[in-house]
């Protein structure tokens, strides 16, 4: 197959030098960098992608925000009663959320025969900060 592109003259530049760098054409270079970036990707077990999706549901980056603009609003005692009842919806949506996360995190420990604590770190879970 002939693909063509077009590219800057900087990005030639540059692609040429790392080709001659590797010691090899800038086709032949093209070539490496597509199989290194396109390889086919491991498929997990339909139950284990399940577990991963309830395990990263999350609240949007909206309702993150106000949220957040609620526990200011508390913290400086300017909440008013219909913002008290949203900040408590808000949190029981949250802390049932987690124990969604934490069920299927457990689940998923168990799968892959590991401790939820390296679980947690294969995926990258640490401690979550939402500003």
């Amino acid at each position: 197959m002939t693909l063509e592109i077009e590219i800057t003259p900087e990005l030639e530049q540059q692609l040429q030098q790392a080709a001659e760098k590797a010691g090899v054409t800038p086709d032949a270079y093209i070539v490496r960098l597509l199989q290194q970036n396109l390889k086919p990707t491991h498929s997990l077990p339909e139950n284990e992608v399940e577990l991963l999706q309830r395990i990263d549901r999350s609240l949007s980056h909206i309702e993150w925000q106000r949220y957040s603009d609620l526990l200011s609003k508390r913290d400086a005692q300017t909440l008013t009663p219909t913002e008290h009842n949203e900040l408590i919806a808000v949190s029981e949506q949250i802390e049932l959320a987690n124990a969604h996360r934490i069920e299927a995190l457990g689940e998923l420990s168990r799968i892959r025969n590991t401790s939820i604590n390296d679980l947690i770190a294969e995926l990258g879970l640490g401690q979550i900060v939402y500003a």
